[in-house]
């Protein structure tokens, strides 16, 4: 050791080699020193540009049968004769129930004899009025005769009429609730119809989107019944009114439902498209999200990079609109943005390229060595 060294005690050499060893951790890695190259970050890049977009509006909606009816009985009496069963789908004017009514039709047939009989008595008179055998009001007494029966006959038919239940419109049943020998009595319910060919969803929508709103505008709805499945329908209608609570105006979709899949009281993820429009659209993995700060990496001229701070819209599956902070030809950073810090040179990643394929005979599946063994 050198004598000007021995004079120092060992608590000042160990304080030296210290601030030696920190001097050199603390310098930067790009200033690796004179004719050092530090390595630039290897990322994949693309460029902003416009691209069609269209904006979607999702709501939730509950389906409801196209038309939808609760049967009753009108009139008390014993079901003599049930012609359907539960979950048949009948054609409009279908008889389902027959109720008793030999006691109608025996009063009804009284009644259409009257009316034969004052018929008669009419046409006679009608000649002998005529002929001036009997005054004309007695002719009058004898019209009003017959028009009192035929709309006693009349009244008669129309009380049978309701002895019989028919289908007010085609479509399908619900759960039989009568059995033959049953009394019902009006309001008595028999079942439910409900016409299922194409059903209709009523969502709300709030007014900010009114101006986007009309007849036949497309329509996707999704349930949780069929998650891998999407029906397709349109706009029918929309409510003249804003709800003042809710601040939404009430929508209406109609979807053709040919397989019967969707059924009454489903609840439906409506998804209703807006008029297409041209926006930025970046790679949602370009976009980082750190707190509140929401950037992505901008690529300079000289292949260095620079945070640029962003407003996004509207996202789906993958991609995200970019309103504010970036613009048309900008070159961004995709993947690789964890290692990046501003001034950072990079490098785009090579694209890979297609392994070799090994020519095989026909017929033969290339052999594969077995673990541990090596083919020389």
């Amino acid at each position: 050791m050198p004598a000007h060294l021995r004079t120092l005690s060992p608590q000042i050499l160990l304080l030296a080699g210290v601030c030696l060893l920190l001097g050199a951790c603390g310098r930067d890695a790009t200033s690796a020193g004179p004719g050092i190259a530090v390595p630039a970050a290897v990322v994949t890049t693309t460029r902003v540009a416009l691209e069609p977009w269209n904006d979607t509006i999702s709501a939730l909606g509950t389906a409801t049968a196209r038309e939808s009816v609760t049967i009753t009985a009108k009139v008390s009496e014993t079901v003599e004769r049930v012609h359907f069963d539960s979950g048949d789908e009948v054609a409009a004017g279908a008889t389902l129930i027959t109720l008793s009514g030999n006691q109608q039709l025996a009063a009804l047939q009284a009644a259409e004899a009257e009316a034969k009989e004052a018929e008669q008595q009419f046409r006679r008179g009608s000649e002998l009025v005529q002929q001036q055998l009997i005054a004309r009001s007695q002719l009058d007494t004898q019209r009003a005769t017959r028009d009192a029966t035929l709309a006693r006959v009349a009244q008669m038919r129309a009380d049978i009429g309701d002895r019989s239940i028919r289908a007010p419109f085609a479509g399908v049943l619900g759960i039989r609730q009568v059995s033959p020998g049953a009394l019902v009595t009006p309001g008595t319910v028999v079942a439910t119809l409900d016409d299922i060919s194409r059903v209709h969803v009523d969502f709300p929508v709030p007014e900010v989107h009114i101006a986007h709103l009309a007849q036949g505008q497309s329509l996707t709805g999704t349930s949780v019944a069929y998650p891998d499945r999407s029906f397709e329908g349109e706009v029918s209608s929309v409510d003249t009114r804003v709800d003042p609570g809710t601040r939404a105006v009430l929508v209406r979709g109609d979807f053709p439902n040919p397989e019967r899949r969707l059924r009454p009281g489903m609840l439906l993820q409506v998804r209703l498209a807006k008029p297409g429009r041209e926006a930025l659209v970046l790679p949602e993995l370009a976009v980082v999200q750190v707190g509140r700060d929401t950037f992505v990496w901008r690529v300079k001229d000289d292949d260095t990079v620079e945070r640029a701070t962003i407003t996004v819209g509207e996202r789906r599956a993958g991609s995200v609109e970019v309103l504010e902070g970036v613009a048309a030809g900008d070159r961004i950073v995709v993947e690789g943005t964890g290692k990046l810090r501003p001034g950072v040179a990079v490098s785009e990643a090579p694209a890979p390229e297609p392994g070799p394929q090994t020519a095989q005979p026909p017929g033969q599946a290339q052999r594969q060595p077995a673990a541990g063994v090596r083919e020389g």
